[in-house]
């Protein structure tokens, strides 16, 4: 059984249709389904504990690691996916992202899919795409650069859905005390051991206003950087990949000109936020999100394309 855990902090506008999402198509009991409402002041659990079958727990602190850990300690199956809140995700789309994970003799498991590249993966992602309906010039020029990145293609995060096996969930005892899980999850896994299933699509929600993407990427800068830090110290128990500074300018704008005044917008960001989150480096750090993409408004299901065959 496909087990998904949800760490929650005050998302009652939209954990209705992230459940919803999962739930919709699904089998009763196909999914093992825990909602961690963690440091919360709104409805979160309230709302999540109306989906039949799903299993809700509370926490005091507002922590995702603490979120995710608690979720694991009460999870039953595998693969194990942990998911956004603001994500929606079909039940087909959890199925075909959670089939090559399956050890082989398993009836869920992909069969020839998995085996197609060889060894079968150990953990797995959707496609990334970008919701940029309606956002001003300079949130639509950053991520004309940055979703053209090729990390995106071969690294576990930006997706808000990350898939393990039960031999991936294995490689470590819990999540660190640190913002960025979806980087420590990615340090653990060499790239053959790495799947982005590309006829699911997780569609991902930018920030309406630039201000919101500033703080959005002063978070991720900071947490980035705790993480790389205490890898530094080896007190994890992976390597964190490097991170690659030029790539905007080598793998896209030489190669893509027509994007040199997109990238000037995204020098001028990202650099506006490396800095504050130099400044910051050092204190606590929290959910720190970007509000402005929690509107609650409907937003298309994460995706399974289609074949033609």
């Amino acid at each position: 059984m496909t087990s998904v855990i949800i760490a929650a902090h005050d998302e009652e506008a939209v954990i209705g249709r992230c459940l919803d999402g999962l739930l919709a198509d699904a089998a009763p009991g196909e999914f093992d389904i825990t909602v961690v409402a963690n440091g919360c002041t709104d409805a979160t659990a309230e709302v999540a504990a109306r989906r039949p079958g799903v299993r809700v727990l509370e926490l005091a602190t507002a922590s995702k690691p603490a979120a995710l850990n608690a979720g694991d300690a009460v999870a039953v199956g595998f693969p194990r996916v942990y998911v956004d809140a603001d994500i929606v995700l079909t039940a087909d789309g959890l199925r075909a992202i959670s089939a090559p994970l399956h050890p082989p003799d398993d009836p869920m498991a992909g069969g020839s899919a998995a085996g197609r590249r060889g060894v079968p993966p150990l953990a797995a992602v959707p496609r990334r795409a970008l919701d940029l309906t309606g956002r001003p010039v300079l949130v639509r020029a950053f991520f004309a650069i940055n979703g053209r990145l090729p990390v995106y293609r071969d690294g576990l995060f930006g997706r808000g859905v990350i898939a393990l096996s039960a031999e991936a969930r294995g490689r470590f005892d819990q999540f660190p005390d640190l913002v960025a899980d979806d980087l420590f999850l990615d340090s653990l896994f060499a790239p053959p051991e790495k799947r982005q299933v590309d006829d699911v699509t997780a569609l991902v929600a930018t920030p309406r206003r630039t201000r919101d993407l500033l703080r959005r990427l002063i978070r991720v800068r900071g947490g980035n950087a705790s993480m790389r830090a205490v890898a530094a110290d080896d007190d994890l128990p992976a390597r964190v990949r490097p991170a690659t500074r030029l790539s905007w300018l080598r793998d896209v704008v030489l190669p893509r000109p027509w994007l040199a005044p997109a990238a000037v917008c995204y020098l001028g960001i990202t650099v506006t936020a490396a800095l504050a989150a130099r400044r910051r480096r050092g204190r606590e750090q929290s959910w720190g999100r970007d509000e402005s993409s929690r509107q609650g408004e409907p937003l298309p299901h994460s995706r399974r394309r289609e074949s033609n065959g």
